[in-house]
């Protein structure tokens, strides 16, 4: 008896050793994520204090909320709610996200603005694609309305800025249409997919088009601001607005190109938004500039270079549509993405555990003509990081490490 005891209680240990062993496994596999939950629960516990959605921080180092009225940063913490519900499934980030969400939701009718795709499309639009909700449906079919209102046939484009108003009014500008625009169009095409009408992605195409019309040079740089003739749709200035000059490169505006028209081919299947997808990740990836750890200078001409403020967010907005495009394009763009997640996992981007006003990311750049959020962390580095970190995982289940040395 004594001999048959001392068996199973080998047998229980050997077994014990053995799911614990997995369970350290499970729980480190994937411990940028595990790391991006411990930080936004310190985040959202703030957040939910001050009854405010966080965006940054200030001068100061005072934690930033979004602005009253309208921020087009509103919608990304929580989109990054639902990004981590997607990936606990615990009820604490759906209930996080839906009450932040909830505060700007009347903006949908806000005629305004053109940061509408992003601001309902990562909220709303991840809220819909995990639950199902019919407000949600609502909600995004609302703003989409709101957004299409902002479209000029004659021009064949959504207009972003208004001018009668504000620092854009000093421009000169009478149809400033951006680069950054391209990232709504997500949200048009995803409504004529579930609402079965084809005016939202019809106004998508005519814009992706017109864009990939005037927005490149021909090394596929992109201009940050084009001004159009709302009358004629003639190009009447090819400005920045956040970038170092006219002519220069600036970084986010490259990533937001090759985000932009992956979507597109996403939708429509058409060729020419691969190409274009394909030439854009080819210029950012070999581009002279490019500092070895594939985290950009904030505008790849900006004067001071190599002492100028890297752009965190452009990485992370970069490295998740390089994932999605590596699956649809024939060249290789995954072993890239890894490398740039990789990186911003390193100890020189990633916070430590309840530092960083508990957000996820350093190193990122707002505006630097606007003097205003250098060199600090942004909501949406840490929503797209976390897009990235979890196309990766839908792709192999691998960790970041592994992934990496593929390289």
């Amino acid at each position: 008896m004594k001999k048959i005891n001392n068996s199973f209680i080998v047998l229980f240990a050997a077994i014990f050793i053995l799911y614990g062993c997995q369970s350290e496994d499970t729980k480190s596999k994937h411990k940028e994520l595990d790391f991006a939950v411990e930080q936004t629960q310190l985040l959202l516990d703030v957040s939910y204090k001050a009854d405010k959605i966080p965006r940054t921080i200030d001068a100061n180092g005072h934690l930033h909320w979004t602005r009253d009225g309208f921020d087009w940063t509103e919608g990304f913490f929580p989109g990054t709610c639902w990004y981590l519900y997607e990936y606990t499934k615990d009820e604490k980030w759906q209930k996080g996200a839906q009450f932040f969400q909830k505060k700007y939701e009347d903006h949908r009718f806000l005629p305004f603005y053109h940061d509408l795709g992003f601001v309902f499309n990562c909220s709303y639009g991840n809220g819909y694609r995990l639950t199902g909700d019919e407000h949600y449906k609502q909600v995004l079919i609302d703003a989409g309305n709101t957004l299409i209102g902002r479209f000029n046939p004659q021009v064949g484009c959504i207009k972003s800025w208004d001018v009668d108003k504000g620092w854009q009014s000093k421009r000169g500008w009478e149809y400033p249409v951006i680069i950054d625009n391209m990232m709504n169009l997500e949200m048009l095409f995803e409504l004529s997919e579930i609402t079965g009408d084809s005016k939202y992605k019809a106004v998508a195409i005519a814009h992706a088009n017109t864009t990939m019309k005037n927005h490149f040079r021909e090394d596929m740089s992109s201009y940050h601001v084009i001004d159009y003739d709302s009358i004629t749709g003639e190009v009447r200035n090819k400005h920045t607005a956040q970038g170092f000059a006219h002519e220069s490169e600036w970084a986010r505006g490259q990533a937001w190109g090759i985000y932009g028209y992956t979507i597109c081919y996403r939708y429509t299947k058409d060729p020419s938004y691969l190409k274009q997808a394909e030439k854009i990740a080819d210029y950012i990836i070999n581009h002279p500039v490019m500092p070895e750890d594939k985290v950009p200078y904030w505008d790849y001409d900006a004067a001071k270079i190599p002492n100028e403020p890297r752009d965190a967010s452009a990485a992370a907005i970069t490295a998740s549509a390089f994932i999605e495009l590596d699956a649809y394009s024939d060249n290789n763009y995954l072993d890239e993405a890894k490398l740039i997640i990789n990186n911003l996992s390193s100890k020189e981007y990633l916070a430590d555990l309840g530092k960083n006003h508990n957000f996820i990311l350093k190193h990122s750049v707002g505006s630097i003509p606007h003097n205003n959020e250098i060199d600090v962390p942004l909501n949406y580095a840490d929503y797209y990081y976390i897009e990235a970190l979890l196309r990766l995982k839908a792709l192999n289940n691998e960790p970041v490490e592994q992934l990496a040395q593929s390289k």
